[in-house]
């Protein structure tokens, strides 16, 4: 794996897009102008795709029926809590937001991602959608700025971030994940941001370590163990921030280690050093001081109001535990056995749904999720269609963008095998953490929303491959691949405009939400 970043495009004759393009870039000040611009540009279209009518409906949908509530009753109370019986649903949207009994109730996710959304709702208000949802929203567009961020670090091509990130700005399954108050997209934008530190990280060391192995002489034994690595502490932190979401940050958490240690392992033989392999190991140990401590210090914090109140789950419950561990507060102990059955909860949910789907279905989109679906006669709750009106949110994702991103990423991985770039590695690595473990679970009751932890990386594979396409050596074939790959991102924009009202549950025909079901099984 080498760290040097190649020109996006070789010196060969040049097309008119690419006159183009350099027309724009060419100069410092075109440059300056567009470093700024172009994320600005892609931020603001995602940012309106996730803001219009987002308190619409004004109802809990899907789960949010969970995370709501137990949002708002731990940002009230410290701990989520119990709530009224009787028909809380509907009371709470209408603005009772204070039926919560204050007995502790049995959530299986740290509280991260509770906390976020509380946050949304003391500023807006708990009686209203958008503050249901307006933590997702602004995460979700944050999202897409860190597609270019990290897209930009990769490649150092400001148009090569800029499709990148215009692709999930466009994005169904992002938009409808943005629009509605779960867990994912905080996961999504924590573990995108531990990625990003990662390339930071390899950015800054990789030539330190054959600079610091030169000085040593020729083929030293041994290499040098850095401490300094403020980067991989960050990646540490946002992966702890990850875990403090949802449990499957743990996966991120490893698979970037792994990522570490055989990064720093090839750029040691690549500098000459003798016991290369050993000699990564060492640092492997000081790259694992420098990442988990630091995420286990971040996921704990996340725990602090269940720890310094008395009246979350558990909290006052007694645990049995053995002599050896009697040095540990009591409190700990009491979170590690509540850790205990939510890890119980995890392994043994094996509750039908009709919307479930197992992982090895992922790939194939086989069956996204209804979040939401309402329909209204002509002249009912302002329903101004002559024929009535349905609204529906589908956790779809933009059908070509998914299986374009599916087939670039098995690209991504041949060209891996053949050139050994370490950008390539990067961004499977990725899709390996958010996609495989959960090919461990085949019983398991999942959604093929959580895939949206995948989007981030698939939509860069999907950018890599459309670069192979448009720039070619021969001239000719660089015209007809620039044109290929403009057609192929117009015609992206265009079915995410036919799709977006079937995203944002906007009213529409029943005949036109008809059209969108592509497969028997997205019904």
């Amino acid at each position: 794996m080498t760290t040097a970043v190649p020109p996006l495009l070789p010196t060969v004759e040049q097309t008119r897009i690419d006159r183009w393009r350099d027309a724009l870039l060419a100069s410092p000040r075109g440059y300056r102008l567009w470093r700024w611009l172009a994320p600005l540009l892609v931020t603001v279209v995602a940012a309106v795709l996730r803001l219009i009518d987002i308190g619409n409906p004004h109802q809990l949908v899907f789960d949010e029926t969970y995370y709501v509530k137990d949002s708002w009753s731990q940002w009230v109370l410290g701990y989520p809590s119990t709530w009224e019986p009787d028909d809380t649903d509907a009371r709470f949207a209408a603005g009772q937001t204070d039926i919560f009994t204050g007995i502790g109730s049995y959530v299986v996710h740290p509280p991260l991602g509770r906390i976020l959304i509380g946050a949304g709702m003391a500023l807006f208000g708990p009686d209203s959608a958008t503050g249901w949802r307006i933590s997702a929203a602004v995460f979700g567009t944050a999202t897409v700025l860190l597609v270019y961020l990290v897209a930009r670090t990769l490649t150092r091509s400001i148009p090569f971030a800029t499709v990148a990130s215009g692709l999930i700005a466009i994005d169904g399954l992002g938009i409808v994940l943005s629009r509605i108050a779960l867990l994912d997209i905080f996961l999504t934008f924590f573990i995108l941001l531990t990625f990003w530190f990662v390339a930071l990280d390899h950015l800054r060391t990789g030539d330190r370590i054959a600079e610091l192995v030169a000085r040593r002489g020729e083929r030293p034994m041994w290499g040098p163990i850095l401490w300094n690595r403020p980067w991989l502490i960050a990646a540490g932190t946002a992966a702890g921030a990850a875990t403090a979401v949802k449990w499957s940050g743990l996966y991120v958490l490893a698979a970037i280690g792994v990522y570490a240690v055989v990064t720093d392992a090839l750029a040691r033989r690549r500098a000459g050093v003798v016991q290369w392999p050993m000699d990564a190991v060492r640092q492997g140990l000081a790259s694992f001081v420098l990442l988990v401590p630091v995420a286990l210090v971040v996921y704990l914090a996340s725990w602090s109001g269940w720890l310094f109140t008395s009246g979350g789950y558990m909290r006052s419950t007694p645990v049995a535990t053995s002599p050896l561990w009697s040095w540990v507060p009591e409190a700990l102990q009491r979170l590690w056995a509540y850790h205990q059955a939510m890890y119980a909860f995890h392994v043994g949910l094996v509750t039908p749904h009709s919307y479930a789907s197992p992982a090895w279905q992922w790939p194939l989109l086989i069956r996204p999720t209804s979040m939401y679906w309402h329909q209204d006669a002509a002249g009912v709750n302002g329903c101004t269609l002559p024929t009535g009106c349905t609204e529906a949110i589908s956790s779809l994702a933009n059908p070509i963008i998914w299986w374009a991103g599916i087939a670039a990423s098995v690209f991504l991985l041949v060209r891996f095998v053949m050139v050994r770039d370490w950008r390539y590695a990067l961004v499977l690595t990725g899709l390996a953490a958010t996609y495989v473990p959960w090919l461990l679970y085949p019983e398991r009751t999942i959604f093929q929303f959580y895939t949206v932890a995948m989007l981030p990386f698939l939509v860069i594979a999907l950018t890599f491959a459309l670069r192979e396409i448009a720039s070619p050596a021969r001239a000719a074939s660089r015209v007809t691949g620039q044109v290929g790959v403009l057609v192929f991102l117009g015609f992206c924009v265009v079915v995410s405009a036919f799709w977006y009202p079937v995203w944002a549950g906007l009213p529409v025909p029943y005949e036109f939400w008809r059209l969108h079901n592509w497969l028997p099984t997205w019904i």
